[in-house]
């Protein structure tokens, strides 16, 4: 791996914030758009912490909406942890190479939500909206992830 750690924590922090906000920004069109609820779909989130009654809920509120959208920050400061490390393992880091990486991420992340963890640590996402739109969320990470970390500076490659 190349660079120091606090290159690595920026990079991090660049591909998960731009993450996290364009697949909560997805979440609440998708939401909007299946119950006229933006909210549903990160209240939904929250039913790690306080079980399955949080997808009931539609309305914003601190302790539904705070926590899903908390949730889903941790969850894409995680994956963009891993993309970095991943990024940073690459002999050259190319747009094209940012892309595929984002999508392999994206793709390990949907196998470990769905396929991997236990059904109370799923991202919750599943309990409002269709698989069409959580295809749309898991490509907006890829695409998130990507824009996040083609957006800091890069020494020129060799």
């Amino acid at each position: 791996m190349r660079g120091s750690v606090a290159s690595f924590t920026l990079d991090t922090a660049a591909a998960g914030t731009v993450a996290a906000a364009a697949t909560t920004a997805a979440a609440l069109y998708l939401g909007h758009q299946r119950d006229r609820s933006p909210w549903a779909p990160l209240n939904a989130v929250s039913h790690i912490t306080f079980g399955d009654e949080a997808a009931r809920h539609t309305e914003l509120s601190v302790r539904y909406t705070g926590t899903g959208a908390a949730l889903n920050t941790a969850a894409m400061m995680a994956w963009a942890a891993i993309y970095t490390g991943a990024m940073r393992s690459m002999p050259r880091s190319t747009w094209p190479t940012a892309v595929c990486m984002g999508a392999a991420v994206s793709a390990a992340a949907y196998v470990t939500d769905y396929y991997v963890v236990p059904r109370r640590l799923t991202p919750g996402f599943e309990k409002r909206l269709d698989g069409r739109s959580l295809f749309v969320i898991y490509a907006t990470l890829a695409a998130g992830l990507a824009a996040g970390w083609l957006m800091r500076p890069r020494p020129a490659t060799r």
